[in-house]
């Protein structure tokens, strides 16, 4: 899949690393209804600083990811892509309250800013904050309706709420977007099992084996984490795997 719980732009670009991580508040712009006019020299300088932050995340250094990024939103604070990297960075990192916070700023900016609400409601739903989850989600959903990240995330929140009615509608429209991505396929299998439809949980199931064989085997079950599955929901898949003839 395009990353469903990956948001990556591809900006590498040298820079002195930054250093200790600074508070949240003496970085982040305030809100108001004045634009902040942003010299080229700043925004220049920010656009390198976003490159350098996410250079640093994907060798695995957060800490200087997070104060790299907040660095660049100090120098830029219009960049709404910057809150969007700094929101997924804080919450690849386990700070899931501030990665809120980072991205309701961005949606204050700009509430159809369709990334940041992907993000956001990741972030909720991983945060087990079901309501706004699906709220957000919804909300992306109406503004992009073919995004497979908002309906495949709907599912996972619809199946923890026990609508599973709703849960695989969702599951199956992200199927539609994104066949060939196996984890819309085991949220739909989920979701059916849920509904103690075995046949069409298993047919399901079938599809996301076809796609990924790894899926036979009950262990390889835990990385459903990084896409968005509970620890209960992972468990429940174990038991559909466990009573299916595959």
């Amino acid at each position: 899949m395009r990353g469903w719980n990956l948001i990556v732009i591809s900006l590498c670009v040298g820079c002195a690393k930054t250093g200790a991580v600074q508070p949240l508040q003496t970085v982040l712009p305030e809100v108001n209804a004045i634009e902040p006019i942003v010299l080229p020299t700043a925004a220049k300088a920010a656009q390198t600083l976003r490159g350098q932050g996410l250079a640093y995340r994907n060798t695995g250094d957060f800490d200087g990811a997070i104060s790299t990024l907040r660095q660049s939103l100090a120098l830029d604070p219009t960049q709404l892509s910057t809150y969007v990297i700094l929101g997924w960075t804080l919450h690849l990192h386990n700070q899931r309250p501030e990665a809120a916070t980072v991205l309701e700023t961005a949606l204050a900016l700009d509430p159809n800013h369709v990334p940041a609400l992907n993000a956001l409601g990741i972030v909720y739903l991983v945060s087990g904050e079901l309501d706004q989850a699906v709220a957000t989600h919804t909300r992306a959903a109406e503004l992009k309706p073919d995004n497979e990240i908002a309906y495949y995330n709907l599912s996972l929140a619809y199946e923890r709420r026990q609508d599973y009615d709703q849960a695989i509608a969702m599951a199956a429209r992200a199927t539609a977007l994104e066949p060939h991505n196996p984890h819309p396929w085991v949220a739909l299998a989920l979701a059916h099992w849920r509904n103690r439809d075995t046949p069409a949980a298993i047919t399901a199931y079938r599809q996301a084996i076809n796609l990924d064989g790894r899926y036979r085997n009950a262990g390889f079950l835990a990385h459903l984490t990084q896409a968005g599955f509970s620890v209960d929901q992972i468990d429940r898949v174990e038991t559909l795997l466990n009573n299916l003839q595959l």
